[in-house]
């Protein structure tokens, strides 16, 4: 999506974003209740090397948050 695109660039993000206008993934992360809801929850899944997930971080603080994690890895 050219949005994501977008926004990655400006960000300079040196990975891809998902898009799921279908809330598929949303759904299937539990970050969705239903396909039309209009904002996914934040959580944050830390997947490992073997594609499970490590760690999951239900209701997130999007200000501190990203720091906590960084420092915790």
């Amino acid at each position: 999506m050219a949005e994501n695109r977008a926004f990655a660039d400006k960000f300079q993000y040196p990975f891809p974003l998902l898009c799921d206008v279908d809330r598929a993934i949303g759904m299937a992360y539990g970050a969705c209740d239903t396909p039309a809801a209009e904002y996914a929850k934040r959580i944050t899944y830390v997947i490992g090397s073997d594609g499970k997930i490590k760690q999951a971080h239900p209701k997130v603080s999007a200000a501190s948050h990203p720091k906590e994690l960084l420092a915790a890895l």
